[in-house]
């Protein structure tokens, strides 16, 4: 049974055959995520919990550019207070929890970059398949100079390790499919695009076809054994980063197109 095509502009959301997918949809700005669709996200994968119907869920981004480029930076002009870099970070925990807690299996389909916020989601995936344009990282020692949330960190030093979640995050450098695949960040390289999409269907169709209870309990058990920082292990990393002058100087310096002026305080 179809169901009907539901969404935004920006997130599209739509379920066929038991296999529901979200597409990020703003390629003209490399699928950043606004607020908006960090929330439409969790809420889906909220009533997927609460549809035995659904299977699988694949995510993707519109075009062959990127899958999404994290979080939009326009979102944090807003920025003013301590509590406003904590409700941040709270919203991200709770957005990509909800994500990684979904009962289906997640099939990230990864072209282009992947970065930020947009790698974080790729880490809450279970399955991750690029094509050999995809880039992963959080290149955000270059750019923005603030920090992963303790969450995140935690799920890509399960991915990685200690010594390769350092040596990403501090050289600032995106991973290219290759390595991805070698490190354990992407599942499997295909060609292209188009092949990106129908292998990702291939899959969420082979593993809609298992047994759910199999799926669900390892799912969740993998996730249990993953030891995870907790919001007060973190807050004092938080504030560190997000009330710094340097992270007010890489927010104006991005926006303007300029390199920025780090001073480390």
């Amino acid at each position: 049974m179809n169901a009907p095509v539901t969404g935004t502009e920006d997130l599209i959301y739509t379920i066929e055959d038991g296999i529901a997918k979200i597409v990020f949809n703003r390629p003209q700005a490399r699928n950043a995520m606004t607020f908006a669709m960090y929330d439409q996200m969790a809420s889906i994968c909220e009533s997927i919990n609460g549809d035995r119907s659904v299977k699988a869920l694949i995510i993707t981004g519109a075009g062959d550019k990127a899958f999404a480029s994290g979080t939009d930076i326009s979102q944090f002009r807003a920025f003013k207070t301590a509590q406003d870099a904590l409700d941040y970070e709270a919203r991200i925990d709770r957005v990509l929890g909800t994500l990684e807690q979904c009962r289906v299996p997640v099939i990230a389909a990864i072209a282009g970059a992947c970065t930020g916020g947009g790698a974080g989601i790729a880490a809450c995936c279970d399955i991750r398949i690029g094509t050999a344009s995809t880039r992963i990282g959080f290149p955000i020692a270059r750019t923005l100079g603030n920090c992963l949330s303790m969450s995140n960190i935690s799920r890509v030093v399960s991915l990685l390790g200690p010594a390769r979640t350092k040596d990403m995050i501090f050289k600032a450098r995106l991973v290219e499919a290759e390595e991805a695949l070698a490190i354990g960040l992407l599942s499997e390289i295909v060609p292209d695009v188009d092949t990106l999409q129908a292998r990702a269907l291939e899959t969420a169709k082979l593993l809609a076809s298992h047994a759910p209870i199999t799926l669900e309990v390892t799912k969740e058990a993998v996730r249990r054994i993953r030891r995870t920082l907790s919001r007060e292990e973190g807050e004092d990393l938080i504030l560190r980063a997000y009330m710094s002058e340097d992270f007010r100087e890489g927010m104006d310096a991005f926006l303007n197109k300029r390199t920025p002026n780090w001073q480390g305080k």
